[in-house]
């Protein structure tokens, strides 16, 4: 018996535009129509200004600058819901609050899960995301979670660089995993930066577990936010006689004076993704799209295909 599938609609949240339309167009068609109400005092309403009944809806929305972003994700879903959409997948190329992934002090919230709360409890039935800061928050959800994975991305940009004597580097002992994971794919080594904090994004001490003598290194990491972290690593790198020094982080924050340390550092580039729009032209800065990837696991989806197919390398 041949399966049936519900219309598929796309709708684009404010904060991620760019992206869902490039996710559209890789896809095969138009967003929808979706406009969003604002009042003089901040407070705003999403529309859906077409049907949406019996329809799979995917809405696209990373939650980055995670106050407003979130909030209109979350009245989204509802009113989808509420419009009586057959089945709703929230796209969140970036999931904002993913850091706040366990106590590590007394009395913080552990933000991450209370995200993965909302979102369940505001509709959604299903969460598409990439790299994670912590794996493990997929267990946060009580819902299926699709985690998507940059590597399929990157590996070939990196490859395609032809870089003579490579070495993978984390910037950090939390990093260490991922760093590993990604160095399989060229069977190359691996250094560790152990790096000890004051204060969020303020490091104190940083020093280097391995050789990185004659080497071209890069540096592994999920989000870049001020930057400090990769800029410290990778003087650290040179200092330590590393030919040449590149970093790939899946997602770009680049807050407060994140540019100008880039462009300041010892990095020869900084390799992301769009997962976060409006990331500005920089001659150091290179932005991979994630359209393609993010398109034709909607399709898998929403024709019950596998997910995990999609991230084979040769």
């Amino acid at each position: 018996m041949a399966l049936s599938f519900n219309p598929i609609k796309l709708f684009a949240g404010s904060g991620t535009l760019e992206l869902a339309k490039n996710i559209g167009e890789s896809y095969g068609i138009k967003l929808g129509d979706i406009s969003l109400s604002k009042f003089s005092d901040g407070e705003f309403q999403p529309h859906f200004n077409e049907t949406v009944r019996g329809c799979d809806v995917f809405l696209i929305q990373s939650t980055n600058q995670p106050n407003d972003n979130l909030v209109e994700l979350l009245l989204m879903i509802d009113a989808a819901k509420r419009a009586s959409a057959h089945y709703i997948t929230v796209v969140v190329p970036y999931f904002g609050f993913a850091r706040q992934d366990r106590k590590d002090k007394p009395r913080v919230a552990i933000g991450a899960k209370l995200m993965a709360n909302l979102i369940t409890a505001a509709g959604a039935h299903r969460i598409m995301t990439m790299d994670l800061h912590a794996a493990q928050i997929q267990g946060f959800f009580d819902i299926p979670v699709d985690h998507l994975d940059a590597s399929v991305i990157f590996v070939p940009h990196i490859k395609n660089l032809n870089l003579p004597n490579l070495t993978i580097a984390s910037p950090d002992m939390g990093g260490s995993y991922r760093a590993r994971t990604f160095a399989k794919y060229f069977n190359a080594e691996v250094v560790i930066c152990d790096k000890q904090r004051k204060r969020a994004n303020e490091i104190e001490s940083m020093s280097i577990i391995g050789d990185v003598t004659g080497r071209d290194v890069v540096l592994m990491d999920d989000i870049c936010d001020t930057a400090r972290t990769l800029a410290k690593a990778a003087e650290l790198i040179m200092e330590n006689g590393a030919s040449s020094v590149r970093a790939v982080c899946t997602h770009p924050v680049l807050s407060g004076d994140a540019y100008k340390t880039v462009e300041d550092s010892a990095l020869t580039e900084l390799i992301v993704t769009d997962t976060i729009a409006s990331v500005k032209s920089s001659a150091k800065i290179r932005v991979l799209s994630t359209a393609d990837l993010f398109s034709r696991a909607i399709a898998n989806v929403n024709e019950h295909g596998s997910i995990s197919e999609l991230f084979k390398i040769d």
